[in-house]
């Protein structure tokens, strides 16, 4: 059986909480629950013919990379980027995150998750962030850890691709 680290990167209240609920328990909760340091949770997947022992690393939010723990990130196989859809400046910090964890791990896979695409009227992410994110030729989809939209997508895709590196 293979085991792999995952790091969940984001702004504070981005979700990351809640996806990793949301994909290991497939439960949601409307209640806040703020993360200090790191919280972690562990969920088998089968990837091909591989059984894949998932370490999700859920870890504290920031809003400058600065703050964010290199320790947290050593060990990881991949990394899944969560930017809140209702909260514009979220996507900047994601890039700013995306760019340390490239510096610190190297190129690993990696999924961007746009999050709470169940609040429609409250969208502030601009079509063209999206088109760019995928002229890099970075993952990206439309999740909701509320809905359950495209959480499990997310998680098994980048656990594929950390399979194949």
């Amino acid at each position: 059986m293979l085991q792999k680290k995952i790091c969940m990167l984001g702004a504070f209240a981005v979700g990351k909480t809640s996806l990793v609920q949301r994909f290991v328990q497939s439960i949601y909760s409307e209640k806040y629950h703020t993360t200090v340091g790191v919280k972690i949770d562990k969920k088998l997947v089968a990837v091909g013919d591989e059984t894949v022992n998932l370490l999700l690393w859920d870890i504290q939010g920031e809003d400058g990379v600065e703050k964010l723990r290199s320790s947290y990130l050593r060990g990881a196989a991949g990394y899944l980027l969560v930017i809140d859809s209702t909260r514009r400046e979220t996507l900047d910090i994601a890039y700013r995150m995306q760019k340390f964890a490239q510096e610190m791990l190297g190129l690993i896979p990696f999924v961007v998750v746009i999050n709470k695409t169940d609040l429609v009227d409250q969208y502030e992410i601009e079509d063209v962030a999206l088109d760019y994110m995928k002229e890099q030729g970075w993952i990206v989809y439309k999740t909701s850890a509320k809905t359950g939209q495209s959480v499990e997508e997310a998680f098994l895709t980048l656990a594929s691709k950390m399979v194949e590196a």
